[in-house]
């Protein structure tokens, strides 16, 4: 059974759920483990009022990802660490790519949309715009001006 999944209900991957027990069971990994990779920032847990650890859907699959390097890879704790950061920057610029790309996508239908706005008569005495060139003049001063 899918650890997002209890008793036929669905849980957000990011629900903090799961106590330390739990999810060091559902990670194949003693709780000491848990304890430790949270102290090194490989996982970061959701916390209780009273300071307890709870991890989500998210957490277990990241701590079996954590194992997996480690054990089948070989990497090294702060490798993992350096990987995981990486992988989140990804995930952060592939979302923001996605904005931009659909900001941009408006713009162009509004650019669109203007231009069918402009009566047939008028458009005969549009000019296009070139866009501006991208060459890079140096201007050095001659010597004795």
């Amino acid at each position: 059974m899918d650890p997002a999944q209890g008793a036929g209900r669905a849980v957000a991957e990011d629900a903090p759920v799961f106590v330390i027990s739990v999810a060091a069971e559902l990670a194949g990994m003693h709780a000491q483990t848990l304890r430790q990779y949270d102290r090194l920032g490989l996982v970061s847990p959701g916390r209780t009022a009273g300071g307890g650890r709870r991890y989500s859907p998210r957490d277990v699959a990241l701590l079996r990802e954590v194992q997996r390097l480690s054990q089948e890879d070989g990497v090294n704790l702060a490798g993992i660490k350096r990987i995981i950061e990486l992988e989140s920057q990804v995930e952060a610029l592939q979302s923001r790519v996605r904005e931009l790309l659909e900001e941009l996508q408006h713009a162009e239908n509004r650019l669109l949309a203007a231009e069918a706005a402009v009566p047939a008569a008028y458009r005969a005495d549009l000019v296009p715009l070139r866009r501006p060139s991208s060459a890079l003049v140096v201007w050095r001063p001659r010597p004795g001006r």
